[in-house]
Formats: C-alpha cells, structure tokens, sequence
C-alpha cells in the first residue's frame, strides 16, 4: 500500500504543478472555507480513503470519536439530500487533515470571493485537469471505488469490506445495494 500511497502523492503533486499558473489569482485564503460547508460533495477513492482512515487511527480516542460522529451525521444528512460541512473542518475553519486532504479539495479554488450568492469559479483548464488526475487516482486503485468521503470511510470501516479490499480484492456484487443507493462507482468501470 505505501508504494500507491506515493503514487497518490506524485498524482497530486503533478496536479499542483499543472495547475499552478491558474492559481496565482485565487480568492482563497486561510479560514475561507465555504467550499468545505456548502459547495457539495467530496468525492474520493477507496485508497485516498484507506490514507485518510490510518490518519484517524493515529489520533487520540476522543478525536476519533468526534470524527467518527461527524462522518456519521454527514452520511445521514447526505443520504436526506442535505448538504452538510466536511467532517475535518473544525471550528477554527481548518482542516483536520489538510496535509492528505483528497483530490476534491485540492482541486476547488475559486477566482472570486465565494458565499451563498457567489459558487466557486474556476478555470476551465483545471477542472479538466482535474479530471485527468481523477482518472489517474481511478486508475491507481483499480479493485475500488469512488464516492462521497463518509460513504467510502464507511465501506472501509466495514471488516469484511476492508479485508477483501486490503487483499487487493474485487467484489463488486458484495456492495451492490448500498452503491447503488449512495451513487458508489467502480473505478474499473470508470476507467475502461
């Protein structure tokens, strides 16, 4: 796994570097967190997932509890078809795990100051490349998934599911239900 975990990074570090020179006029600043509390989902694969829930395990008891009800109160607003803030965005409006955040943050960025009446805008070049980094990660994790992040930690957090896929595993029919209701794709499908 350590091998892909460096894959991802080179794939996010190839991101950033693409996509530096459309950056330069970002509005974005520190505490600016509207896209983490209104701008829609946060997609991810099972592997950056996988990344993300060995940096819980590494937190104490009561962070990780925190966490665990946050993702678990953003499922349930998700599956009403509410929005909800990011599980990692604390009070202060930083990131709990900003360092291996997922390719969906990185990529939101926005021109102009964004709130209730202004979405984030963007460069049409970036999200194309944007695009194209998604497919790399899909690629990357061949035997996974891509979905909101509360609903693939929560694949992850499901023994029988996290030991097929740590195995390299593929068995697509065994969360067939629950993809189909949480709108998971297969990254295999997704990338042929």
């Amino acid at each position: 796994m350590e091998t892909k975990f460096d894959a991802i990074k080179e794939i996010y570090d190839d991101f950033r570097e693409e996509t530096e020179p459309f950056r330069t006029a970002a509005a974005c600043a520190k505490g600016c967190a509207f896209c983490c509390t209104d701008a829609g989902s946060i997609d991810i694969t099972t592997l950056e997932g996988l990344r993300i829930r060995n940096r819980i395990a590494q937190l104490p008891r009561p962070q990780q509890s925190a966490i665990k009800k946050a993702l678990a109160k953003d499922a349930r607003q998700r599956e009403q078809g509410r929005n909800s803030p990011c599980p990692f965005l604390m009070k202060n409006m930083a990131c709990r795990i900003y360092d291996i955040r997922p390719l969906a943050c990185r990529r939101i960025y926005s021109l102009k100051r964004c709130g209730p009446e202004q979405s984030p805008v963007l460069h049409r070049q970036v999200m194309e490349l944007a695009g194209d980094a998604i497919h790399r990660l899909q690629a990357l994790d061949d035997t996974g998934y891509s979905g909101h992040i509360s609903y693939i930690l929560s694949m992850l957090d499901t023994p029988a599911f996290l030991n097929v896929y740590s195995a390299g595993g593929f068995q697509p029919e065994a969360i067939m239900a629950y993809g189909k209701t949480h709108k998971i794709a297969i990254n295999r499908m997704m990338t042929n």
